[in-house]
């Protein structure tokens, strides 16, 4: 931990004390230098606070309205820090700041990944990987919401409970039942519709072979690995399928995508029908090992650090 005067808020900017911070695998891909970053750095993708002054041009916001963002370029992982107000959304009553630094990036993962790459709908299937992290939980139950059939895989049994208590109808259980084969089963032979997939290397082709013919391969991750390059005949030979590598900030970069996507995201909370679960809080000072667990894999939901812990 280093103490660094962020300066007063530029034009165009407001200064933010944050109140708790969202730790997303993307800080490891930073971190490992799988997205590369300049140096020195400072980590960190989302976060929620309170604003404690606001720049010349800056309308909407005043001292004390609570925020929440998240941005392309980390530097989250601090309490207090200067961003630019037009990538701020408000925070509703309803919801919390934890909620919130736990929401601005999954959570409109989430929006983007089943409102708009594959606009799921009632009475489809779909298999969602990593169903009891933090994206996925949210996934899974948003699914159910609208309709869907959700086939979740997980790392370990204990996993694949809290998978099924947050919308899936069946758990597969990663190195236990055969995924393919299982998804088959489940769907008399069909496949999925839609895959959304944030494993990766490991997984790949695994995913590929569970769609039915038409069907949508969505990779948006990659915590075992970049996925491998393939020829675009490995799609055809399994039935035509099509293969989208989105990124949130593709989605919300007009301000009016990302005020529409915030807005439905906190309205579905607040109906009760998607619930937040933050698996783990560590203080800001342990974030080191809030990316070993990470990378571990014994999170479950959201990870969220705390600059006054």
């Amino acid at each position: 931990m280093e103490d660094v005067d962020p300066g007063p808020p530029g034009p165009g900017e407001v200064q933010i004390r944050h109140t708790a911070i969202g730790v997303n695998y993307i800080d490891v891909y930073d971190r490992t230098g799988l997205y590369p970053m300049a140096l020195p750095g400072i980590l960190g993708r989302e976060a929620a606070g309170v604003v404690t002054a606001v720049g010349r041009r800056v309308t909407g916001f005043k001292a004390g309205t609570r925020v929440a963002y998240v941005l392309p370029q980390p530097g989250a992982y601090c309490e207090l820090r200067n961003v630019p107000a037009e990538r701020l959304v408000r925070i509703p009553r309803a919801i919390s700041d934890e909620q919130a630094a736990a929401l601005m990036l999954k959570g409109l993962t989430a929006h983007y990944l089943l409102r708009r790459t594959y606009r799921v709908s009632r009475g489809e299937t779909i298999l969602v990987h990593a169903a009891a992290g933090g994206v996925g939980l949210l996934l899974c139950q948003w699914a159910k919401a609208l309709g869907a059939r959700v086939i979740g895989v997980v790392g370990s049994e204990a996993k694949a409970e809290l998978a099924r208590r947050h919308g899936c109808r069946h758990v597969l259980v990663a190195g236990r039942d055969e995924i393919v084969a299982s998804v088959r089963r489940l769907t008399r032979g069909e496949g999925v519709s839609v895959v959304y997939d944030s494993v990766g290397k490991d997984t790949f082709f695994e995913s590929l072979d569970c769609l039915r013919p038409l069907g949508m391969m969505v990779t948006y991750g990659n915590a075992s690995g970049p996925p491998p390059a393939i020829s675009p005949l490995e799609l055809s030979r399994r039935g035509s399928l099509f293969l989208t590598r989105p990124t949130l900030f593709s989605y919300i970069a007009r301000r009016e995508d990302l005020d529409a996507a915030a807005r439905e995201l906190f309205s579905v909370v607040r109906s009760g029908k998607v619930r937040v679960r933050i698996g783990q809080r560590y203080a800001l000072t342990d974030a080191a090992e809030a990316h070993r667990d990470l990378e571990a894999r014994r999170t479950t939901g959201s990870t969220i650090l705390l600059p006054s812990a």
